[in-house]
């Protein structure tokens, strides 16, 4: 009996199946972007800047553009999982470092995604609060809206999620289409009635408004634009994503650059007509309380209309969808993060019929349960308000580092599909950079960085458990190249 009878050759792990063709990429992108943002941060824009809050998104707009050319010549230079840790190892090399930057991404998007969850929750309950209850409703039952009902929503939401990503990226893709569907029709419906209610004058607002800024934080123009600016930034990312799905892209190398751009493009235009929209059928002023402005903008704009009625369920729709692509990009990222050795290679475990990575979707949804428990026991506190802020802040600090690599790996001879000038990846940096600090938030903004400091904290520890980990298993402890580990299952030297 020969030694390869006994010990046969360990079975590589199935590689990523490639579905995603253009259009497929471009709705995947354009739905990250629309996502949650529009609907939390459209109100923000208008307390800080007045009616010139369509100036700060298109800015925004900018400074993702800038990052998105940095991450196109990357990503198109290196098609592998993993994206920004990919790119700060190939240009620094250091694997801490490495591990602070993938920690931080999966970080935002798994933040992103527990909060979206919750607000999925509230949203759908009070809905069906609303439809069925015997005070409001049809009369047919009543449906409990309190914390209790809303954490167990929550994570049940958060299992669905999982179940859909075990299916594979196929399924999880195609779900993902037609809730961008309905995301768009949303923010279509809420153009729309805007623009009806501007030319019949039938709004409340005023389309000269447009023009009018007003500095609610005395700040000063230029200070309370760049605010505005942070908060607009939040609901500009997710482009950035789709760079974790780049092994399940068909031709990555030909059509990431032109549905990137195409995707932040589409999205900052839906962005600039929904603020016109709003201006036309609301004050300045009004005060939206607890729910979406947008909400507002259906029932004044249309109260002949029972859209309003609809309208909830859609918004659900939309966040659900951030939701899903944020749960799809971690367990991505920590797929490519365990290929290349910066986790245990346990992480990268892949089904060999759904070819989905079951292990890195298991840990996230885990993480996500964590969150989602404390964001509901912190439900008053001011932190949950912050977590937005904080990814925000947590990504503009990752752009920062990639638009740096970028220009660090411009130096070296490897080929590229997609060539950024050099300015613009400089540019990028230091607008991010300035973007990252504290002259660009409030106040009460301050606490972004108090839990962005927790969160590196925790990555810290993260880090030496799993340099511990490597050790004992007699791995190295380096962040290898993924290129050698497509078909290769030896231990790391």
């Amino acid at each position: 009996m020969t030694q390869a009878t006994v010990n046969p050759p360990p079975k590589a792990e199935p590689e990523l199946k490639r579905v995603m063709g253009p259009r497929l990429l471009l709705l995947f992108i354009v739905g990250d972007i629309l996502g949650a943002g529009v609907y939390a941060v459209t109100g923000q824009m208008i307390d800080n800047v007045g009616g010139m809050a369509w100036l700060p998104f298109i800015l925004a707009f900018a400074v993702a553009t800038l990052t998105a050319f940095s991450y196109l010549e990357l990503v198109t230079k290196f098609p592998q999982c993993a994206g920004a840790a990919l790119y700060t190892q190939k240009a620094f090399g250091i694997h801490f470092v490495t591990f602070l930057v993938a920690f931080a991404v999966v970080c935002s998007g798994i933040t992103s995604a527990s909060t979206s969850s919750n607000v999925v929750a509230g949203n759908l309950l009070e809905g069906l609060h609303e439809s069925f209850s015997d005070a409001d409703g049809l009369g047919w039952f009543n449906v409990p809206t309190g914390t209790g009902a809303q954490l167990f929503v929550a994570l049940a939401f958060m299992v669905l999620l999982a179940v859909i990503n075990l299916r594979g990226v196929g399924e999880s893709v195609r779900f993902n289409v037609v809730l961008t569907l309905v995301e768009m029709l949303a923010l279509i419906i809420v153009i729309v009635i805007g623009f009806v209610a501007a030319g019949r004058g039938t709004g409340e607002g005023d389309i000269g408004n447009l023009v009018v800024f007003e500095d609610a934080n005395d700040k000063g123009w230029f200070l309370a634009t760049t605010i505005a600016t942070t908060i607009a930034f939040f609901a500009m990312v997710g482009f950035e994503d789709s760079v974790n799905m780049v092994e399940e892209v068909k031709e990555p190398q030909k059509i990431f650059p032109k549905m990137m751009l195409s995707g932040l493009g589409l999205a900052c235009l839906i962005y600039v007509l929904v603020v016109v929209a709003v201006i036309a059928v609301l004050p300045l002023d009004y005060d939206s309380g607890d729910e979406g402005i947008l909400l507002h903008v259906v029932r004044i704009g249309a109260p002949s209309v029972p859209i309003d009625e609809i309208f909830p369920y859609l918004t659900v729709f939309a966040v659900a969808n951030t939701a899903l692509i944020n749960m799809l990009m971690a367990s991505r990222l920590i797929y490519g993060m365990s290929r290349q050795r910066v986790l245990p290679r346990s992480l990268g475990k892949v089904l060999p019929n759904r070819r989905s990575p079951w292990t890195a979707i298991i840990f996230t949804t885990v993480l996500s349960f964590a969150l989602i428990i404390v964001v509901n026991q912190l439900s008053d506190n001011d932190v949950v308000a912050a977590l937005s802020g904080t990814t925000g802040l947590l990504l503009l600090c990752v752009f920062a580092v990639v638009n740096v690599a970028c220009l660090v790996l411009k130096r070296g001879q490897d080929k590229t599909f997609f060539r950024a000038p050099v300015w613009i990846p400089v540019l990028g940096a230091v607008l991010c950079l300035f973007l990252a600090g504290p002259w660009a938030r409030t106040d009460t903004q301050m606490i972004q960085y108090k839990i962005a400091g927790v969160m590196l904290l925790l990555g810290v520890v993260l880090w030496g458990v799993t340099y511990l980990v490597n050790r004992m298993e007699d791995r190295g402890t380096g962040f290898e190249d993924a290129a050698a580990l497509e078909n290769d299952d030896t231990p790391a030297r």
